[in-house]
């Protein structure tokens, strides 16, 4: 796993966006460079949460706890192309296509589209990559699923089944993942990428049905545009990662 010595959040966005605007340069329109950036996340967060979260209380989270598998997730393009060319090499196995998993992806973006968490716990929309009470996707699932992460399973029950509790979350989990995405997102955006975040299930929709949408996002098109968060000032975060980085180094939003 992949860590950052300095602890202090600026210095730390600022390495992670050199690390990733330097794999751009360096992979820029070749198809590797969707997996490579997004394992890189997966890395950077994983092997730095690890150092944050030493002596906290251990996490109520396990295998088979699917309680907060019906807020709303987002994600960047690079997560989501995976996550597609993840699902469709399941799909094409004998186990993988009992799952149908295209399928259970459709029906649930029908029924949750333009949902934010709230309404989407009120209707109980769970996550469609959820089997049995276990996550198909588990290896390759999104930061914002890695950064969400509670210290109460009772109070994530309760919160999933629409009663107003206080849910305690793990701090430096989420920190880390704001961090890593964001360091992601603009180094994206200050080499001509799509970089804004997307609703992952009306991504994951759009992206199955593109079998050239991750060439399109590596040709500087936002092909998942119609799943477009509409809710974050991109203009306003734009400027703090300009404001982060210095040196000029931003980009038009």
């Amino acid at each position: 796993m992949t860590s950052v010595e300095s602890a202090e959040p600026v210095d730390f966005f600022r390495t992670a966006h050199g690390r990733f605007s330097q794999m751009v340069e360096a992979g820029r329109g070749h198809p590797g460079l969707i997996p490579a950036l997004a394992s890189e996340a997966f890395d950077l967060f994983e092997g730095n949460v690890t150092l944050q979260t030493e002596g906290l209380q251990v996490l109520a989270c396990h295998k088979g706890c699917p309680a907060c598998c019906c807020i709303r997730v987002t994600a960047t393009a690079p997560e989501i192309f995976l996550l597609a060319d993840y699902i469709r090499r399941v799909d094409a196995t004998e186990a993988g296509a009992q799952l149908h998993l295209p399928g259970r992806i459709a029906e649930a973006d029908e029924v949750a589209c333009g949902l934010a968490s709230e309404p989407r716990m009120a209707a109980q929309c769970f996550c469609p990559l959820m089997v049995r009470d276990s996550c198909i996707i588990h290896p390759v699932r999104p930061l914002a699923c890695r950064g969400h992460a509670s210290f109460d399973k009772m109070a994530c029950i309760d919160a999933a089944a629409g009663r107003e509790v206080d849910v305690p979350l793990s701090e430096p989990h989420a920190v880390m993942r704001s961090l890593v995405q964001n360091a992601l997102q603009s180094a994206l955006r200050v080499h001509g990428y799509a970089w804004r975040a997307y609703e992952l299930i009306h991504g994951l929709h759009l992206a199955l049905q593109m079998p050239d949408g991750a060439q399109r996002w590596l040709r500087g098109e936002d092909a998942l545009e119609e799943a477009l968060i509409r809710d974050t000032d991109w203009n306003g975060l734009a400027a703090a990662f300009d404001g982060l980085v210095g040196d000029g180094a931003g980009a038009p939003a």
